[in-house]
């Protein structure tokens, strides 16, 4: 899901009630499945991701602005919010398992077939069950802030991924890079002139609801991008099967789902800035321990980790959305959940390709050291190939057999895996004493 899809779905579902559009967007979502399944090139399997993602980013924060307006009292909206946090992490449960098995048993286009059932039971269900909501008053789109929003950050995500691939000093890099400062630059000024801004930074004047913003950010760039890395790590350094990987990381979802369902009673008990510096401090400690743990690690001390990674997301995720629907007026909710949805959005898309750059250019080093220690000639580039490309000949030749140089692959990985999640623990804890040094959201949800 893009961000700058995120800001779109602010300003349309303003003019136009919230479930007339969710149905729409929600027949929008198979299009894009049924275009991926049968995608005969990489590029139209983009294209039917994009569209994926297009009815995601409208979907995701307009179920938080029809909760707002559902559910007015805090308490009660507390408890709604938990439980829809719950549904989100039990998703993630049946989403990797069962897209392990479909890719073990029926192949990858079945990852996308399975939505269409479930869309169509979406649509049922939302005509059915929610009542029609709009506010007109505050609609605007922001064609400039759009646009601008596209290009720094998507010249900020190629940078950093060209940076893996070619260095921090080529020109590509360089040039990306320079592009997404420039953009964002323009961006802040259009939208501090606009009307009817796409990012609504008058709301960022009030500290509590730009570190709630800040937080939701480090949320997606550390917790989120964290399940695509863990993923890597199992298979590739702990060498378990895509389906197995999957049931490896339930422990993490099982954990979020409890944790998640029971918020409304939490929220009842502590105010929500507790509750979020708990979360974020919890997540932040799972991901530091995270750093510890390599190829000959026993699964069942990943799996501790992954439950209070759990239990701190758990508590983040909906303590996070509760905090930023009650900094902003109710009228401006859909606006407000909409810029959440987008900066986590955001992290998560920078967090896989920062971290990302990281493991690779950490692993590349590690494994043409030792590459270099055996007595291999152009450690540096086999190194390369062997991380980026998975060629697990270019280079060595017949000097080293397959099972010496996967065991030194997994170590390089597991070693490049363990800057990624110092990074993303670090900058987790850092959210948490933010969010503590902060007067924000201190109420209870009694």
């Amino acid at each position: 899901m893009h961000p700058r899809d995120e800001a779109l779905r602010e300003a349309v579902p303003q003019r136009r009630d919230h479930v007339r559009l969710g149905r729409e967007v929600v027949i929008e979502s198979p299009l894009g499945d049924v275009g991926a399944a049968a995608a005969p090139t990489l590029a139209v399997l983009i294209a039917g991701c994009a569209v994926q993602g297009i009815a995601g980013a409208f979907l995701i924060p307009g179920a938080l602005s029809i909760l707002t307006q559902a559910f007015p009292d805090p308490a009660q909206r507390a408890h709604v919010i938990g439980g829809w946090s719950s549904f989100t992490a039990l998703s993630l449960i049946v989403g990797p398992v069962l897209g392990g098995v479909l890719v073990d048993s029926a192949g990858w286009p079945s990852i996308f077939l399975i939505n269409i059932p479930i869309c169509l039971l979406t649509i049922g269900l939302g005509s059915w069950g929610i009542d029609e909501t709009a506010n007109p008053d505050q609609a605007a789109l922001d064609p400039a802030g759009q646009a601008l929003s596209v290009l720094w950050l998507g010249a900020l995500t190629y940078g950093l991924i060209a940076a893996g691939q070619q260095g921090w000093d080529a020109y590509v890099t360089m040039a990306a890079l320079a592009v997404a400062a420039a953009a964002l630059a323009l961006f802040v000024i259009v939208e501090s002139r606009a009307p009817r801004p796409l990012l609504p930074l008058a709301l960022f004047g009030h500290a509590g609801f730009a570190v709630t913003n800040l937080a939701s950010f480090v949320l997606g760039f550390s917790g989120y991008s964290s399940l695509f890395f863990f993923s890597l790590f199992l298979q590739r350094a702990q060498d378990w099967s895509a389906s197995a990987t999957g049931w490896c990381m339930a422990p993490q979802f099982a954990a979020m789902t409890v944790t998640a369902a029971a918020f409304g009673r939490l929220a009842a008990r502590h105010d929500t800035r507790t509750l979020m510096v708990a979360g974020y401090g919890a997540t932040g400690a799972a991901l530091l321990a995270m750093s510890l743990v390599d190829p000959d690690t026993s699964y069942l001390a990943i799996a501790a980790v992954f439950a209070v990674l759990g239990v701190g997301m758990g508590q983040a995720v909906p303590a996070t959305s509760a905090a930023i629907l009650t900094l902003a007026p109710r009228e401006r909710s859909g606006m407000a959940s909409a810029t959440m949805n987008a900066l986590r959005q955001a992290g998560m898309t920078l967090g896989i390709a920062l971290l990302g750059t990281l493991m690779s250019s950490r692993a590349t080093t590690l494994l043409g050291n030792a590459l270099a220690r055996a007595g291999i000639d152009a450690a540096p580039e086999a190194a390369a190939a062997a991380v980026t490309r998975h060629d697990m000949t270019a280079g060595i030749g017949a000097g080293m057999g397959a099972d010496g140089l996967e065991a030194l692959l997994a170590h390089a990985l597991a070693g490049g895996f363990h800057v990624a999640m110092l990074c993303a623990g670090a900058l987790g804890l850092i959210a948490a004493a933010l969010l503590a040094g902060v007067r924000g959201p201190a109420r209870r949800q009694a």
